[in-house]
């Protein structure tokens, strides 16, 4: 259901091993971008700064290195765009123009409703500059600025067509769309009213969207009133924690500023967007990580400057920033030392690796009790099923499994039930049936 780009780079990871390997690639070319993007916007040694920043807090202990949900992608994007801004207006390559569609393209296959929000502003610089006395002539602008961006886009936009079209069987119709009229009661935005009608057999399912109807069922007002203290608070802490706030101190210097206008644009539309959502996790906001990291270095940029009675006060508190990155990874790499992995997750790890190496193919029939917890889920397979070594299925109550052990009748079947202590998992014939 969800945009390609996160998939594609667990895909390279799969060809090179391991798909974690993909999400450290990506989270490598995000920190890359990112850099990249501030040296267009900064002296070379507070891009540096910048980029090291980027490393400490979206790399190194930071679940978008540490899950497959994504992020990286769409953040790398957008430092793709902001960062080919103004090399455009400087020098007028086609080379600038092409890096920024690609961005672009990024930010449609991975958060396309962010991306369009971080481009908006961007868009409108761009053009303003085309049309002013300061914009290049005619030519220039068709050949070298507008062509490179619409080629690169036009492609995208071909790409994304087959891609619906092979998963939906419509060009126009996106998989998370279908996905929505399917199963989702709760609508994408907050004004938007809930849908009835969706029976689920199967038990997770029922009460994962019921948790969603009773969550959202309130008024407009209320849902934005708990929908901006969640984007807000949950942004806080992925941004801002551990001193990461300090250099925005600075803030009224950063509105004067000619050089924050832009991402402070950028962040304030993105926020509203985020607000108006009925959905929120920190990775929907990484288009909005290459705007909040030019804001951090310029902010620094100011910080440092203070003086008190002669003082250099702002070196020392912009060292204090970087101080505090470090402690915070400290202090999560211990924890992480301490609480290695969550039990139910490791335990489907080692059953999974045991039944790799056992020999021949399984089938692995999982069988929850009354009021699993539908957040630990067990059933979840590699992309090509039928030829993976072991398929995860889910026994629903009521529902004949006949069907599917037919389908695997090639397979050893086996009984998983995650709810027993210990973790049972026996043949399928000697558990019997539900």
């Amino acid at each position: 259901m969800y945009p390609p780009a996160q998939g594609a780079a667990l895909a390279l990871g799969i060809l090179l091993g391991d798909p974690w390997v993909g999400v450290l690639l990506s989270i490598a070319a995000m920190c890359a971008a990112l850099t990249w993007m501030l040296l267009a916007w900064f002296p070379p040694q507070w891009a540096l700064i910048g980029g090291v920043l980027a490393i400490l807090r979206l790399d190194l202990c930071c679940n978008w290195s540490n899950s497959y949900w994504g992020g990286a992608p769409a953040a790398m994007g957008a430092a793709l765009v902001l960062g080919a801004l103004p090399r455009i207006i400087h020098r007028r390559l086609v080379r600038d123009s092409a890096i920024m569609g690609i961005g672009a393209a990024v930010l449609a296959n991975s958060r396309p409703y962010e991306g369009l929000l971080f481009c908006f502003p961007v868009a409108a610089v761009l053009i303003a500059w085309l049309f002013s006395a300061r914009g290049p002539s005619l030519g220039v602008s068709a050949t070298r600025i507008i062509a490179p961006s619409a080629c690169v886009l036009g492609l995208t936009l071909l790409f994304m067509g087959y891609y619906n079209w092979r998963v939906t069987g419509s060009a126009t119709l996106f998989p998370h769309t279908l996905h929505g009229r399917e199963y989702e009661p709760v609508p994408p935005f907050g004004w938007q009213a809930l849908t009835t009608g969706h029976g689920y057999s199967n038990p997770q399912f029922e009460s994962f969207y019921n948790d969603q109807i009773q969550t959202h069922s309130g008024a407009f007002a209320w849902s934005l009133k708990r929908s901006a203290a969640m984007v807000g608070g949950s942004l806080w802490k992925f941004f801002l924690a551990w001193g990461l706030w300090l250099p925005f101190v600075t803030l009224p210097w950063l509105f004067r500023d000619r050089r924050t206008r832009l991402p402070l644009v950028q962040i304030a539309i993105g926020m509203v967007g985020l607000v108006i959502v009925n959905w929120f996790h920190p990775h929907y906001a990484a288009p909005m990580a290459a705007a909040f990291f030019a804001l951090l270095v310029q902010a620094m940029r100011h910080m440092r400057r203070w003086q008190v009675k002669g003082r250099p006060v702002g070196v020392l508190l912009t060292r204090l920033v970087f101080l505090l990155a470090l402690m915070r990874i400290l202090m999560v790499t211990f924890e992480q030392v301490r609480n290695p992995m969550i039990w139910w997750s490791a335990e489907r790890a080692r059953i999974a690796e045991q039944m790799e190496r056992a020999p021949g193919k399984h089938l692995m029939v999982v069988r929850y009790r009354p009021g699993h917890n539908f957040d630990q889920e067990w059933v979840y397979n590699a992309a090509d099923i039928d030829h993976s070594r072991t398929v995860w299925a889910r026994e629903i109550p009521g529902q004949d499994l006949k069907p599917l052990l037919d389908y695997y009748h090639d397979r050893d079947v086996w009984v998983v039930e995650p709810d027993a202590v210990p973790v049972r998992v026996a043949a399928y014939r000697e558990a019997g049936s539900n």
